[in-house]
């Protein structure tokens, strides 16, 4: 019968081997190994309830219960889940993979099991970077209200969530590492229990079962290390092989070299403005390095501010430094914004503070699937009364649009980008309005609204339509929102409208164009046929960015067969065989 610590050993290969292959979250599973042998030694994952915050450190869960053939498709388009998936196995419960979540589920699981007489018993994997986190303690606060409804919290000391955990609550876990002392979790009403070692499956299980013989709510404050038993991980500095792409798993380096993304071009650009202005300062949400802040706080380490795993917090506190006269950028992922767009809408808008968001992961993000596809900000955000939105659609243009945006002193600005290369530049013919005509035919029936990246696409399928006799101009708006007159004006003199972009269609620019061109109709001059080419409005799977693209239409071939089929109805006949 293998032991666990051959077991621990045998995980731990066989992820290296395999998250290597295909790229993924190596560093947070390495170090929950153990954990999470004893917590399926101690508890009935078909039973009991199993949370992992965030889900990222779920590997290993899934390993154990049974998914491991599916690794060789891990973030695949198809295949295994980066995240915990209730589609792959019942023993997935929810589906978190934004942090700070599972306490909340937690709460909600006891008070529903109190109320049915359920004896189901309730467990929570919860990194410390997690508690960085706000809704950690709301949930905290209600757990230790009612001693009767028992929650165990298995707490992942590791001191990181990205990088090193930032605040006094890291400082005060680290007292606790080294003497056994009242505590914030006691003083909140909660049991505890700790420091354990989080790399003995023996130890860890004992203290499990122990804290499920109390029935109450209980902390099980567990040490690990990220990155454990792999020492490329163990010796990285910035975040122990937090997350990889495919690489060699001797080295953990690239098997190919790196393209140029967009976060590193905002990195760079970011840099340069903050020698030139000591006004400019950059707010992150532990994502200091992922949001390509690595360079700027190297050079000016007392003009960052990494408040933790509190999106919201990071925006109003963002706030209060433009009242004091700061120019503050808030690099975030664009799906964990939706986390804060109060904060956005009342504490910064509704002041028109200069507070410039950079979103970084805006579109379909590729392998971390439906909670990482940021979908919705490009829908969500031109609601805001007074900011204005960019969509740069190459690296040149990121780097003007991001000076514009500091440059603006009475309302906030935002910034959107994809985690992908950043490409060529696409030069412009000319200036019209805020944006750039990219193609222009004087005899042209449509007009291609090119948001951001995907004006590539839009040439080239512009390309295509002039093969079918279909004149196109292409105009890349720079600033989708608010609307810019130029836009709509040039829009009313052509008889075919289509706003192409990687956000969902409710809400999307099309949608806007339409709306105001029809208020502004006349019954002489009606307003031309506008249609938003966009994303659906609902979960997308992951996958590889271009695929998922491509499967909606986003790509060349889809943007011309729609054109296509759109001025066939608009002109009640077939088109000639060659242009179908």
């Amino acid at each position: 019968m293998t032991s666990p610590v051959e077991l621990a050993a045998r995980i731990r290969r066989f992820l290296i081997e395999k998250v290597c292959h295909t790229g993924g979250h190596l560093g947070p599973n390495l170090g929950v190994v153990e954990l999470t042998l004893a917590m399926h030694r101690v508890f009935d994952p078909h039973r009991d309830i199993l949370l992992f915050d965030t889900g990222h450190q779920a590997y290993v869960h899934k390993i154990l219960t049974g998914r491991g053939d599916g690794f060789d498709s891990l973030r695949q388009l198809g295949g295994l889940s980066g995240y915990p998936s209730r589609a792959e196995s019942p023993c997935d419960v929810v589906e978190n993979s934004h942090a700070s979540t599972a306490l909340s589920y937690a709460d909600g699981f006891a008070k529903a099991f109190a109320l049915r007489g359920d004896d189901r018993r309730i467990v929570a994997l919860v990194g410390d970077g997690a508690l960085t986190g706000g809704m950690c303690w709301e949930a905290l606060n209600n757990i230790a209200a009612a001693p009767d409804r028992p929650v165990i919290i298995v707490l992942n000391d590791n001191g990181r969530s990205y990088a090193p955990t930032v605040g006094g609550l890291a400082r005060h876990l680290a007292r606790l590492r080294h003497s056994i002392q009242d505590n914030l979790f006691t003083d909140l009403g909660l049991a505890y229990l700790g420091p354990v070692d989080g790399h003995d499956v023996a130890a860890v299980e004992h203290a499990l079962r122990r804290a499920e013989s109390m029935r109450r709510p209980v902390v099980v404050h567990c040490v690990t290390r990220k990155g454990k038993g792999y020492p490329p991980a163990e010796q990285d500095d910035a975040d122990c092989l937090h997350a990889v792409g495919v690489v060699d798993p001797e080295t953990a380096l690239p098997r190919t070299p790196g393209a140029r993304t967009w976060t590193s071009v905002f990195g760079e650009e970011i840099t340069s403005i903050g020698a030139e202005r000591d006004d400019v300062v950059c707010v992150t949400a532990a994502m200091l390095r992922p949001c390509g802040l690595g360079e700027f706080a190297a050079a000016f380490p007392d003009r960052v501010f990494d408040v933790g795993i509190a999106e919201q917090h990071a925006v109003t506190s963002a706030a209060g430094m433009a009242f004091g006269g700061l120019h503050p950028v808030v690099t975030i992922y664009s799906t964990f914004l939706s986390r804060a767009f109060d904060q956005v809408l009342m504490d910064v808008a509704l002041h028109r503070l200069p507070v410039t968001f950079v979103l970084d992961r805006a579109g379909i993000t590729g392998p971390d699937g439906p909670s990482h596809h940021g979908m919705w900000d490009a829908s969500v955000l031109p609601i805001v009364p007074g900011l204005r939105l960019a969509a740069p659609r190459d690296a040149t243009r990121l780097r003007d649009l991001l000076r514009e945006a500091v440059d603006v002193t009475d309302t906030p600005t935002a910034i959107r980008y994809p985690k992908s290369a950043a490409g060529p530049d696409i030069p412009a013919l000319r200036r019209v309005g805020h944006g750039d005509i990219l193609r222009e035919d004087p005899e042209s029936r449509v007009l291609l609204v090119a948001v951001g990246p995907l004006a590539a696409a839009c040439l080239a399928a512009a390309d295509e339509l002039a093969e079918h006799g279909v004149p196109t101009t292409v105009y890349d708006p720079r600033w989708i929102a608010p609307l810019d007159p130029a836009l709509l004006a040039l829009a009313r003199v052509h008889d075919v409208v289509l706003a192409v972009e990687d956000t969902t269609t409710t809400g999307a620019l099309g949608t806007r164009i339409a709306q105001a061109l029809t208020t502004t109709a006349t019954a002489a001059e009606p307003p031309p046929r506008v249609a938003a080419f966009a994303l659906p409005p609902g979960f997308l799977p992951h996958g590889p960015r271009d695929q998922i693209l491509r499967a909606h239409g986003l790509d060349a071939a889809g943007i011309a067969a729609t054109i296509l089929k759109r001025l066939t109805n608009a002109t009640g006949s077939p088109l000639p065989e060659e242009c179908r």
